[in-house]
Parts: C-alpha cells; sequence; structure tokens
C-alpha cells in the first residue's frame, strides 16, 4: 500500500556552495511512504505524518546553513559550537555559532539529491515498522516571475530564524499605480541573488570577533539571542545592509521606501515573499 502526501512542509534554509556561497532556498516536500496496514488500517496517520515528520525536518535541516561534508571550508565543531571559514570565487565567508545552527549532508554539493538521500536516513529509522520505504520529491515553487536567493537572521525572533545564516528563495512584486513594473522586479532580484541581508545595527568591528577572523573587505556582525552568540564575516561585495531588520515586513517596506526615492510620483506596493506561499505587502 502506498500513502502520499504532497506539500508536506516547505524547507527553508541556506546552502554552501563551492562557487555562490551561501544560497538561501525553500523546497517544497511531498512525501510517499510504502508498507503494510495497520491495526487502524493505515499505512499512517495523515495527522501524525504531518506532525512527526515534519518536526524531524525541522530539527534536521530546516532554518539551517547545511554544508557538503566533502566541502572543504576548515568545518570545526567544539564546545558545543561550530565554524568554518570558506573562500569561494574570490569572497570570503566565515561563522562561528551554536552547532544546531549548521546541517552537515554527506557529499561534494548541496542539491535535491543529497539533501533526499539525508532525510530518508534521518526519517525511515523513527517510522513504524509496518512503513517499509519512503521517497521524497524536493520542489522549487513554480512561477514565472522574479525571484532571488536570500540569506540573513534574525536576532529577536525567539524561535529558528535567529540563527545567524538561514535563508529562502522569494518572489518579489512591484507595482506603480497598481500595475506590475516587471522590469524592476528582474533589477531587484538580479541586485539581491544569493545576497546576504544584514541589519545595521548588528555590524561591528572586525576586531570585536570572539572566534573568527574577518578580511580586510569584509563586513563582520554578531549578536546574542536566545539560542546563544552568533558571529559572521562575509564579503561586503556579497552583503546588503538594511537600516532595519530583515524580516519579510521590514524587507518589504524598505524596498517600496527605496523604490518610491526615484518615483515620488507613483503609488509604490511591493508584495514581498518569505519563501513560499506567504509574505508582507508595504506601500511608499
Amino acid at each position: 500500500m502506498i500513502l502520499f502526501v504532497d506539500a508536506l512542509t516547505v524547507i527553508d534554509f541556506s546552502y554552501l556552495c563551492a562557487k555562490r556561497g551561501a544560497v538561501g532556498e525553500s523546497w517544497i516536500v511531498d512525501m510517499t511512504l510504502h508498507g503494510q496496514l495497520n491495526e487502524e488500517s493505515m499505512v499512517l496517520d495523515f495527522a501524525k505524518v504531518k506532525k512527526q515528520i515534519k518536526a524531524i525536518i525541522d530539527n534536521t535541516i530546516d532554518h539551517k546553513l547545511a554544508i557538503p561534508s566533502a566541502l572543504n571550508c576548515q568545518l570545526e565543531n567544539r564546545d558545543g559550537r561550530v565554524s568554518f571559514d570558506y573562500e569561494f570565487s574570490g569572497h570570503h565567508l566565515a561563522m562561528n555559532a551554536p552547532d544546531e545552527a549548521v546541517c552537515v549532508v554527506e557529499g561534494d554539493k548541496i542539491d535535491e539529491a543529497s539533501v533526499i538521500a539525508f532525510l530518508k536516513q534521518q526519517i525511515l529509522p523513527q517510522m513504524p515498522d509496518n512503513v517499509k520505504d519512503i521517497e521524497i520529491t524536493l520542489r522549487p515553487e513554480q512561477t514565472s516571475s522574479f525571484y532571488y536567493h536570500y540569506s540573513h537572521g534574525l536576532k529577536k525572533h525567539d524561535g529558528n530564524c535567529q540563527r545567524i545564516i538561514h535563508g529562502h528563495r522569494s518572489l518579489i512584486g512591484i507595482f506603480f499605480d497598481g500595475v506590475s513594473m516587471p522590469r524592476l522586479q528582474k533589477e531587484w532580484s538580479q541586485k539581491w541573488e544569493d545576497i546576504y541581508l544584514g541589519t545595521q545595527e548588528d555590524l561591528i568591528e572586525h576586531a570585536q570577533l570572539q572566534y573568527i577572523t574577518a578580511r580586510e573587505d569584509d563586513y563582520s556582525f554578531a549578536y546574542e539571542s536566545s539560542q546563544g552568540y552568533f558571529e559572521m564575516c562575509i564579503s561586503k561585495s556579497r552583503c546588503d545592509i538594511l537600516p532595519c531588520d530583515t524580516t519579510v515586513e521590514c524587507i518589504a517596506e524598505y524596498l517600496a521606501n527605496e523604490i518610491k526615492k526615484s518615483n515620488p510620483d507613483k503609488e509604490v506596493k511591493v508584495r514581498a515573499y518569505e519563501g513560499v506561499g506567504k509574505g508582507a505587502i508595504a506601500y511608499a
């Protein structure tokens, strides 16, 4: 017997890429379970599928930075903390954080296949005996519109969004007087492709870093939140500094105000997404 659950959940995370650095991503998870009927005449109760399997995904990869095991990034775990220092395509990225902020995936790159194999290893042993196998599909949201990949951290968040490098693949909509402006949507998507969005108040001097070493042309960030102390540094060319938090509400407001400066005679509307199917709308 086969049980399927489409769009079980969405994985919002970042991964470390040899060419692109930290890449924010959002994948929709479809799940198929193969097994025998249990005493309830089910393979597994849908409520348990959604609750139990989603919890495993949330605890293992969601809102984390995924690093391929074969990537030479000087990855170290010590005293409950994780750090790395990495150069990619002429840029620099380093981080130190509580070890729950990172997920190591076997292989030389993070893609759908490697993450599917990782998730299957995590999920299948926790299934009841009547479940004999699982199949997982990971897919981005299908769209013909413009989107960008970004990473960030939200120190004020009391959940996993506080992890300093996690991210999303997000659509963006920009409107003048109610009319869509695809040219501007494309411009901002290109400007923020594979970007790290930093908050001005989280910037620190390089000398204030406690665990890692910055380069001269880096930005350095650090903050303390409920999960612990986080710090990172990144090449300035891979980062944009916002004068606000980088919640989707603040991103939408920031974009609307920035676009309004060049278009004062227009009513500007920004529809910003955070991953799949959720976001914020701001006017200026």
